[in-house]
């Protein structure tokens, strides 16, 4: 049986909704692709490419989607890293429990058509700055399985 850790910081008395999700590392030159996300008054905070899962989709379905929509990037899916949960509360302040599943991309191309999120922006940094930097621990976590799976 494989456990899957858990993260966030959940408020007492508060529901968090389970969630599936999905997101991608992709390497381009020695850096990890990373979305910078800034929303009206609120400091920017960076993420893994990815998102919630919608019906229909699987995990590779729905981490392609999400990575064109956030950064016109277009990637295939690889190999699963790992998976975690992270509470957290949307941009909406919705409370959710995002179930994660972390996975490779490679990129194959750019389409600008795919990116709707005018709030998200691509940026490449070192994977070990962005350990330090991601918002989300489950995200780091996914970050460091990999560095670990890649030596």
């Amino acid at each position: 049986m494989r456990l899957t850790p858990q993260f966030g910081d959940p408020e007492p008395q508060q529901r968090y909704r389970d969630r599936p999700a999905a997101f991608g590392l992709a390497l381009r030159e020695g850096r990890l692709a990373l979305v910078q996300v800034t929303y009206p008054e609120k400091p920017p905070f960076f993420d893994l490419p990815g998102g919630a899962i919608d019906p229909g989709e699987g995990p590779p379905e729905a981490m392609i989607r999400e990575f064109g929509e956030e950064t016109a990037l277009v990637v295939t899916a690889g190999d699963e890293i790992t998976r975690a949960d992270q509470m957290f509360k949307t941009k909406g302040e919705e409370p959710v429990n995002n179930r994660c599943t972390f996975m490779e991309a490679q990129v194959v191309g750019e389409n600008a058509a795919l990116k709707i999120e005018e709030d998200h922006e691509l940026v490449w940094l070192e994977p070990v700055e962005a350990l330090a930097l991601l918002r989300h621990e489950a995200h780091a976590w996914a970050v460091a399985a990999w560095l670990r799976k890649r030596r």
